[in-house]
């Protein structure tokens, strides 16, 4: 029983880890140069982070309800997924980055805006939706979701291999979900921070937005090739 706990709460570190890895943090550097301060780079994080925590929970759930694991072209398949994903996101900062000028970079004061009776304020016209009273940015949830969709099938098959109870994967899955909620908080506020410290200057934010996105597709590519080869195969 004591080895069980630890490893389910080792998953909770290992999430941690998780939410550091290159695609995470190829994806969210495209959506931070959006976020004026540490603040609201870290809550873009934990929004990626709860998608990536629900498509995670979600999917292992039915893999274990039915005692199967993902088939390795499903899996291909959601790994294809955010390697679309990635070069989406940078075509987005290049495009974005290119074709506005980069006053539009700057972050302007907030002001109250209306959604029927919705009321709130942010510093940019953001897409979002609004939950009860409050609003969430839809892009950051939507990333994450999919990038759980890509590590639903290997995080299964581990804990089916480590753990004896379907109880003690769906707690193992859970907490590396939150461990990579936190993970990704914690990186996207930090990477916030140096965006509002470094790139002052509307010019210097342009840059940056160019950069990631370039960086982006790049990876988004090279993430494709073994994909294509296994569905090819």
């Amino acid at each position: 029983m004591a080895v069980s706990i630890t490893s389910i709460l080792l998953g909770l570190l290992v999430g941690l880890r998780h939410a550091f890895e290159p695609d995470h943090l190829t994806a969210v550097s495209t959506l931070v140069t959006d976020a004026p301060d540490g603040r609201r780079g870290a809550l873009l994080g934990a929004l990626w982070g709860l998608g990536h925590t629900l498509s995670l929970v979600l999917v292992g759930v039915v893999l274990m309800a039915v005692g199967a694991q993902l088939p390795i072209r499903i899996a291909a398949a959601f790994e294809g997924g955010v390697s679309v994903m990635l070069v989406g996101l940078g075509v987005r900062a290049v495009v974005r980055a290119a074709r506005r000028p980069p006053a539009t970079f700057t972050f302007k004061p907030v002001v109250p805006h209306w959604h029927g009776p919705f009321a709130h304020i942010h510093s940019q016209a953001t897409a979002h939706l609004h939950a009860a009273r409050r609003t969430v940015a839809w892009r950051p949830l939507l990333v994450g979701l999919v990038h759980g969709l890509a590590g639903s099938g290997a995080l299964t098959a581990l804990v089916f291999a480590e753990l004896p109870s379907t109880g003690q994967r769906i707690a193992y899955i859970t907490l590396f979900g939150v461990g990579s909620v936190a993970g990704m908080a914690i990186a996207s506020g930090l990477a916030g921070l140096s965006l509002h410290a470094v790139a002052r200057r509307d010019r210097t934010r342009r840059a940056l937005a160019l950069v990631t996105g370039v960086v982006s597709i790049v990876v988004g590519l090279l993430w494709a090739i073994p994909i294509l080869a296994i569905l090819s195969g």
